[in-house]
């Protein structure tokens, strides 16, 4: 993960901004993946990992392939079909849903949840998801926690700068937790009456 330190008035100590990157994903148990052979259509599978980490393949029958990284998979699907079935086959491997992973959204948003991520997710896609801005909202305080090397980190974002492209959109990890605040004078002024 590329992570670039920006310094910044409104970061918290320690706070970091995220670049988008792209990493070495670990297919996981509920994941959604599709497995193509280069020319063979009647190969092209779409399989949900199952709890003991496998998919099952036309020639070759079951399949581990979670833990292991889209290219990982390839090569060893690839050397299953070598083996005993096709010269020299070329599969890729698309991680179409990733179910295992999961990201919080919680305050001032339509619908705070847990939700999972489906494929790689920035906070704005993430806020979408739930439902948008709340009522009162400070688009402008939006944390995000996440563990980075055993330590809980807390990153702040300016919303307002991201949709206006100002500031780049970070990509979610698994696990983050993303608290939107409310605007504490809208608070006041709406409780004064």
């Amino acid at each position: 993960t590329e992570v670039q330190v920006v310094p910044s008035e409104r970061s918290l100590p320690g706070a970091v901004r995220i670049e988008p990157a792209e990493e070495d994903y670990r297919i996981g148990t509920q994941d959604l993946i599709e497995v193509q052979v280069l020319g063979i259509q009647d190969l092209r599978r779409e399989a949900r990992v199952n709890a003991k980490g496998m998919i099952g393949l036309p020639l070759i029958g079951a399949v581990r392939v979670a833990g292991l990284t889209t290219a990982e998979a390839e090569a060893l699907i690839g050397g299953l079909y070598r083996k005993d079935h096709l010269q020299n086959p070329e599969v890729s491997v698309f991680v179409k849903e990733y179910t295992r992973q999961r990201v919080t959204i919680e305050g001032a948003v339509m619908k705070p949840g847990m939700y999972p991520l489906r494929g790689p997710t920035t906070l704005l896609q993430a806020l979408a998801i739930a439902g948008g801005q709340g009522t009162l909202t400070d688009m402008t305080d939006v944390v995000l926690f996440r563990m980075e090397e055993g330590e809980r980190r807390a990153l702040k974002f300016d919303v307002t700068k991201i949709r206006s492209a100002e500031a780049p959109d970070p990509l979610l990890h698994a696990d983050d937790l993303i608290v939107v605040n409310r605007t504490p004078s809208r608070v006041a002024v709406r409780d004064s009456f």
